[in-house]
Order: C-alpha cells, then structure tokens, then sequence
C-alpha cells in the first residue's frame, strides 16, 4: 500500500438554506472549489479521478456534471458518492484508497450540497410507499434510511431516541451549542479559516455562527418534535448550501512536483454500521473501529473532528473523554457552521488540517455519522 497525502482544500463559504446560495446549483458551488484548486495547482497537471459525496440532489452521476461545469478536460474521470451526511469523508477514504493501491497519483475528493435546490421526488404508482407517504401523493423529499421508516422527519427522530436512550439533559445539550458557536465566532474573527475559503459571488463568510449567541436565547427556542421533546433549533444542525474538496496524492507525485509540500498523510479509514434509528451513534461508533484497527486511542489524538450534526453527538464524546475536550472540534463544529451533508466531510477534514496546525499537533481523527446508522472515520498524522 502506497503512502497517502492531503495535499491542501478548499471550500465555499457556508450559507444557510434559501439564503445567499439559494438559486446556485450543487454542481456550481463544486465547479468554483475545483476551479479555485486547479489555479493553485497549476496548469498542465490533471487528477486521475474526480470523486464527491452528494446526498439531496439532483442524481444522476452528478460529479460529472461538477467536473464538466468547472471546465475540466473530458478525459477526467468522475463519480458521486452517496452515504447522505458521510458523503464527503466517504469519497474523501475513496480517493485514499485508490492511490494506496496504485490506481491514480492525484485526486479530487469531497462533496457539494445544494439543499435550497432540493428536489422534490415522486414514487411510482406502483411502488406500495407511494401511498403510505405523507399526503399518499408519492411526493417525498427525504430518501427511506431503513425499513418501516417513511417519516420525513427521520434523522430528529433518532437524535430524540438517542438523547432519550442515553439520559441526555437539556443542560449538556445547551453546553455544545454555546461552546460551537464561542469557538466558531473566534476563529472567525482570528481569520483561522480564511485562506481556505473562497469567494462566492463576493460572499466568502459563513452565515450560520452566532456571535452572541445566548442561553437566554436557547431556553426560547421550540421544541422541533413539540411536548417534552429535547430537539430544538439550537442543538440540532441548520440545514445548507455548500461545498468543500481536498487534494490528496502519492508519494511518487510529490517527488515530481517538488514545490508542493504535503498537508498531512491519511494513515487509514474506516466505514461501519450501526442502529440505523439512533444515526448519531455512528461518529464514535466508527472512530472506535478506525482507532482500534491502526493501534492508537483517542488519548493519543491532538485534534479530533467529530461532525456536530446533533449536540448529542458531541455529549457521548464528552461522557467518554471529558480530560480530551480541549482537543475537539477545536474550531467549533456545524451546530455553529451548518451541514451541507454531501460537503461535511471535506469541511471537517479542512477544519482538523488546520486545528492540527495551530496546535502544532500531530495526529488527527475525523468521523461523521450518517443516515441509516453509517459512519466513515479518517486518521491522519501532519506531513
């Protein structure tokens, strides 16, 4: 198995549905990071492959279409990955994989997002669901994640039976919210994450963090499941546009472009399963596998990433390793940023490259839970 490298990423700005990024197209937003990556890598030099998670869009080897509106020579070969919220981190092991075994030298891997743009889909008249979807029109915007579930709103159900199961207060729920939108709110205004995202329409900040946020505010905001529920607008990730890759290349590349040095090196990754109606078990659930296969412990991690798409995500972590918080989503994470899904896994990546820079850290662990109880976990260590 060759060796692996994160040569640099890129992003776009994250925005809010319906706001700022509400009439561009997934596969735009992707066409502007890969046009922005391939000025800075330079002319003449191609991926092997282009490959990017997308979980609500359009279909279709969507990708492609990406490549293509970027301006891309025909000859680069692209795929869509879809493991809904893992999307991104998926194609991101993908890319890994197929330089570790030889096939390619350079690729592309992340993901776009357009969920202002998300279409709705209708079931044919002769599949049993067309009639047992909301309205028994066969409209439906959410895909199925697991037999017997149709509910649109399945992934705030099994954040809810996972805050419920594990005894989760309100108190440790508000903790991640105030501290992801405090820790997003700085290293916005440190700048720490400039350089790496580009311009959109003049638009090059993330709309979604707080800046004062309050816990007054907190105790305000609804119920999302209404009565007792713990799910509000506030522990739970907003909903977004945007889209973010990273280049990763071989050992024999880097000797033959001697003027780039290598960000970090992927020492491995991982993919697992588990409750498919408990979803934000799956971030710890993967990065326990991924941790236990390479011979290290999250004692032995200087940065983690762990996508926030629930607060209750982050409580596991914290009720596990309370002596480690200081080294997690040292940035802030998307309860503050957002969750483009297909995109989250090239975000985060970029987020640790950088906590693992500032904290002249070495060792850094990504995982992102997903829909259908998924999770795709990455470890890498600063080149």
């Amino acid at each position: 198995m060759g060796k692996v490298y994160v040569l640099f990423g890129l992003r776009t700005p994250i925005v809010t549905k319906n706001n700022k990024f509400k009439n561009i197209p997934a596969e735009k937003l992707g066409a502007l990071v890969l046009q922005e990556i391939m000025k800075k890598i330079g002319a003449g030099v191609l991926p092997d492959g282009v490959i990017a998670g997308n979980a609500v869009g359009t279909g279709g080897n969507i990708a492609r279409l990406m490549c293509l509106t970027a301006g891309l020579p025909e000859e680069v070969p692209a795929f869509t990955v879809d493991m809904q919220c893992a999307s991104g981190a998926a194609a991101i092991a993908m890319g890994y994989a197929q330089i570790a075994s030889g096939n390619g030298d350079m690729y592309i891997c992340g993901g776009m997002e357009s969920s202002s743009l998300q279409p709705m889909r209708v079931y044919d008249e002769k599949d049993e669901r067309f009639a047992l979807v909301s309205g028994g029109d066969g409209r439906y915007m959410t895909a199925q994640f697991s037999p017997g579930e149709l509910a649109e709103n399945a992934m705030l159900l099994g954040a809810e039976k996972t805050m419920r199961s594990e005894g989760v207060t309100k108190e440790e729920l508000d903790f991640w919210t105030l501290r992801s939108h405090r820790l997003a709110a700085e290293c916005a205004n440190r700048g720490l994450l400039k350089d790496q995202i580009i311009s959109v329409d003049g638009i090059s900040e993330d709309d979604g963090i707080r800046y004062k946020m309050s816990q007054r505010l907190l105790d305000r905001l609804p119920r999302l499941l209404g009565g007792d529920s713990l799910l509000t607008a506030g522990n739970a990730c907003l909903i977004n546009d945007g889209a973010a890759f990273v280049v990763l290349v071989s050992a024999h590349w880097l000797k033959h472009h001697p003027s780039f040095a290598p960000m970090a090196e992927i020492l491995g990754t991982c993919s697992a399963g588990g409750s498919p109606v408990e979803s934000p078990r799956g971030a710890m659930l993967t990065a326990d596998k991924l941790l236990a296969r390479q011979g290290f412990s999250y004692e032995d991690m200087d940065a983690i990433e762990f996508n926030e798409a629930f607060a209750v995500i982050d409580v596991l972590f914290q009720r596990k390793y309370p002596e480690l918080l200081d080294r997690y989503n040292m940035l802030g994470g998307a309860l503050a940023y957002g969750h483009p899904y297909g995109a989250s896994g090239g975000i985060i990546m970029i987020h640790l490259l950088r906590a693992l820079e500032i904290s002249d850290g070495s060792l850094g662990l990504l995982s992102v839970a997903g829909a259908g109880g998924m999770g795709q976990s990455i470890l890498v260590r600063k080149a």
